[in-house]
């Protein structure tokens, strides 16, 4: 405990404000243990970057972490774009102190000679991405914490392809971060280097994400009765808009959950991937006998989707399904453009469905499959420039990506994309739950399921830990009675073949995940989250589907198997 104390101890010193002072001597005098939890590690970059609880400490998101943070960023852009006048552009969301925090950021970098584009006001994530590329800076930053609770916040870097930061730029960044001391943080802003951005910038990016969303073909926009809602997150200022340039002026927003408010009054928590965030949107819907239903997290990056069933139903489709329909429409409007020649790919990652690639073989597109992380996705990009066209790729997580305007998950073009495709399905009389159905027809029905198991504090991360090691050490040979082909080990990068004991590499970055597959097209998956106290297991069963009508017994019996198997693997 007294290492902790010792640590905490240096932020009495004056290198820091009295605020935190205050904040730290309190916790050193009542609260040994929130003082260990807050010092036992420092913040560090996850999959979504740097991302936890607000206040004082080095395992917290307050002034000081967000300052080293950008100090070393600083340092290494200076030193990696050496004699270079350097840019960088900040957005920030509806959170607590996202905007004070965001003007910090932008003090360091402009105290450090570089160029600063701040936006005005809350932005959505994806706006950042797009401005990066458009304004032609070096890097970008968010003040984000995603579908986080409120007393969450996060720091994500961009690169300048405005896809998130990875290998090499990634871990350097961190050394050099590491490096400091907070007393080297520059705190003192250079106010003629910070430029406040704003309307030009929002105009552009939404005529974009309608050139990318929308197609000539759509018939009968007004004839779609939409329901969105923002869940009090930053995307009020984008997705209406953008709704109306493309036509769509039967849009109805939910009104209690229009202002943006970092509490987030109206729901639990304000994940579009849960039902119960919805539900506000969804009864509305019911009430106006709308055709589709679409909520935003926060930093409107990440949709979610409620549709009518073959009862005339609202469900909310799952992040798999929602993928497996938008990449299925692209590629046919891709097709009906003549556009396709067997040069065009479509991503997605390891623990989504295996569905994309099937879809994606039917046509003759490339399918790549990418570490989890939409910064992955856009490194996909970046490496296929010149040789492959990106036509789309999303992830299970409820993000995806048209095209390759924006290098990151865009829920503002794919709220338009989602609206496309029900407005198209209902031209033909059809809908969108049946489009789904007819592409399980085509290809095979998928089920997936995910388990998210929460371990906070340090012994949490212990536990979390042990089980990826259980899982190694005593690996699963059977799965429901069906054989397992092959462990995909992406920490040590292998392969390995069950049936004839061979083992291959696995060509792409490390990553603490593992999974396995089975003869019957099982696919588990498990992965310690890297911005959150959790381990996900992820679950994919399959089977064939001969008709729509026969949909209904097909998914109840893959759901009977994933639960016989989350019992046979005691996670229940």
């Amino acid at each position: 405990m007294s290492t902790y104390i010792d640590k905490a101890s240096l932020w009495l010193t004056d290198t820091f404000d009295k605020e935190i002072k205050k904040e730290i001597k309190l916790l050193i005098d009542t609260d040994q243990d929130q003082l260990a939890d807050r010092f036992y590690k420092d913040m560090e970059f996850g999959t979504g970057g740097m991302r936890g609880i607000m206040g004082a400490g080095t395992n917290r998101i307050n002034k000081y972490t967000l300052g080293k943070a950008t100090q070393g960023l600083s340092n290494y852009l200076i030193q990696t774009f050496p004699n270079k006048q350097l840019k960088v552009a900040i957005a920030f969301d509806c959170r607590h102190n996202s905007q004070k925090f965001a003007k910090i950021v932008a003090d360091v970098f402009s105290a450090n000679g570089i160029k600063v584009f701040l936006f005005e006001d809350l932005r959505p994530t994806p706006e950042l991405s797009f401005a990066v590329k458009h304004l032609n800076c070096d890097a970008g930053i968010v003040l984000t914490a995603s579908h986080n609770p409120p007393e969450y916040n996060g720091y994500k870097v961009y690169w300048n392809d405005g896809g998130q930061i990875v290998p090499p730029h990634d871990s350097k960044i961190i050394d050099v971060v590491n490096s400091l001391n907070f007393s080297e943080i520059k705190f003192n802003a250079n106010e003629n280097l910070i430029e406040i951005i704003g309307e030009k910038v929002d105009s552009v990016f939404t005529d974009s994400c309608v050139n990318n969303g929308t197609f000539e073909s759509t018939k009968n926009r007004d004839d779609l009765k939409v329901v969105f809602t923002s869940l009090h997150g930053t995307s009020i200022v984008s997705v209406p808009e953008a709704l109306e340039k493309a036509g769509y002026n039967n849009v109805h927003i939910v009104e209690e959950q229009r202002v943006p408010n970092g509490d987030f009054p109206t729901v639990v928590s304000p994940n579009p991937e849960e039902p119960a965030a919805l539900k506000m949107a969804t009864d509305l819907a019911d009430k106006i006998q709308a055709d589709i239903v679409i909520g935003t997290d926060p930093d409107c990056d990440r949709l979610g989707i409620a549709v009518r069933n073959l009862e005339g139903k609202m469900v909310l489709l799952n992040g798999n399904q929602t993928m497996c329909l938008m990449t299925d429409f692209l590629i046919k409007k891709w097709q009906e453009a003549g556009k396709l020649n067997g040069k065009q790919f479509v991503g997605s990652t390891i623990v989504s469905t295996n569905l994309v690639s099937e879809i994606a073989d039917r046509y003759g597109v490339v399918s790549k499959v990418s570490l989890t992380g939409f910064k992955w996705i856009a490194k996909m990009i970046r490496d296929a420039e010149g040789t492959l066209d990106f036509i789309g790729g999303g992830e299970e997580s409820f993000g995806y990506m048209v095209g390759d305007f924006v290098r990151d998950k865009d829920a503002v073009s794919s709220t338009l994309l989602a609206c496309e495709i029900a407005a198209d399905a209902k031209s033909k009389g059809s809908s969108m739950y049946q489009e789904l159905l007819q592409i399980y027809v085509d290809n095979n029905f998928y089920k997936e399921h995910l388990i998210a198991i929460v371990k906070k504090g340090m012994d949490g991360a212990q536990q979390i830990s042990q089980m990826m090691v259980d899982l190694r050490e005593n690996p699963v040979t059977e799965i429901d009675g069906s054989k397992v082909l092959y462990i995909y080990d992406y920490d040590a990068s292998t392969k390995t073949n069950l049936i004839n004991n061979t083992v291959e590499t696995i060509e792409i970055p490390t990553s603490n995940v593992l999974i396995y597959e089975t003869e019957d097209g099982t696919k588990i998956a498990a992965r310690p989250s890297g911005t959150e106290p959790k381990i996900k297991f992820y679950f994919s069963v399959k089977a064939p589907l001969d008709a729509i009508e026969n949909a209904q017994k097909v998914e109840a019996d893959l759901d009977t198997k994933i639960q016989r198997i989350i019992t046979e693997m005691k996670l229940s």
